[in-house]
């Protein structure tokens, strides 16, 4: 919220509900919502759990949020690259610059964080291997206003199979919809990452069993992306053991928006003065897997 307002930009934040809800293509869950302060979830869904209020839950925009970031940053003197990363300068055990379309960008510190493709840099530094997870999400037009009211929906498909779609409205109008995920390997290229026909029709008909106002609503989007994982589930955020200038901040799962902003003042914190004030970065260390990292080709 004290971010939010000090940006000084549009970045979607507002405070909202949350409920668990209970669904399936079957039927057979039709309840009074109405109680639970939900009555937009007319169809056959039940909501069985608040799980959170506008005193302990708020949402962004995740594209208004970043572009809100980097505005501020360059207004106050930060300077926005936009190329493609072929490689470090490293001059002995020392971060001299960036390598980007053919030149040399200087530099005494660079930071990977590059999301899944946060590996290729393995290739320049010891790294803890990052992996990639599939999602798939979708973005629906509503026929009606849909209120601040974030669902995380218990959904049995008309196959039997059980999903765990999740649901928010955006303060633009807008609903999107993802929790459906895959193993497709990561492509090299993230022009490469291709959407889920079956995968946006999953969510499509999860919504429209909640309420009417998603059910025939028009699909501005499908999207699929990759979230960066690594072994322990934790994210990884520090110095590179061997290499001074050199800082990894990734594999933050499903939660980098949520964790972006600590994570960046950590980091700061970290290259600029040497720790980190606001987060104690121990337990996140590239240093705490055992095995000793090596450059991989």
């Amino acid at each position: 919220a004290e971010l939010a307002t000090s940006l000084g930009r549009d970045c979607g934040y507002r405070t909202l509900t949350t409920f668990g809800v209970a669904a399936g293509a079957a039927g057979g869950m039709a309840a009074d919502n109405a109680d639970a302060g939900a009555a937009w979830l007319d169809g056959d869904c039940a909501v069985y759990s608040r799980l959170g209020g506008p005193e302990s839950t708020a949402q962004v925009h995740p594209r208004r949020f970043t572009e809100a970031l980097v505005e501020a940053a360059t207004t106050r003197g930060a300077r926005l690259v936009a190329g493609r990363v072929e490689g470090l300068d490293i001059a002995g055990d020392r971060i001299r610059g960036v390598r980007i379309d053919g030149s040399v960008l200087p530099a005494d510190a660079a930071v990977i964080a590059m999301g899944p493709w946060s590996d290729a840099a393995s290739r320049w530094l010891p790294l803890p291997p990052v992996h990639g997870l599939k999602g798939f999400s979708i973005t629906l037009a509503p026929g009606a206003p849909v209120p601040p009211q974030a669902l995380f929906v218990a959904y049995v498909g008309d196959d039997g199979a059980r999903a765990s779609p999740e649901i928010f409205p955006r303060p633009d109008g807008e609903v999107y919809l993802c929790g459906l995920s895959d193993d497709q390997p990561l492509p090299e290229d993230p022009a490469d990452v291709a959407v889920s026909a079956a995968a946006s029709d999953v969510l499509a008909h999860a919504a429209g069993a909640l309420s009417s106002a998603l059910a025939g609503a028009t699909r501005l989007s499908e999207n699929a992306c990759y979230r960066p994982v690594c072994a322990d589930a934790l994210p990884i955020m520090g110095a590179v053991p061997g290499v001074e200038g050199a800082f990894v901040a990734t594999g933050h799962n499903c939660w980098g928006i949520l964790n972006a902003p600590a994570s960046g003042a950590a980091m700061a914190e970290l290259i600029a003065e040497g720790r980190s004030n606001v987060v104690d970065l121990a337990p996140f260390s590239p240093a705490r897997f055992r095995e000793p990292l090596v450059v991989r080709n």
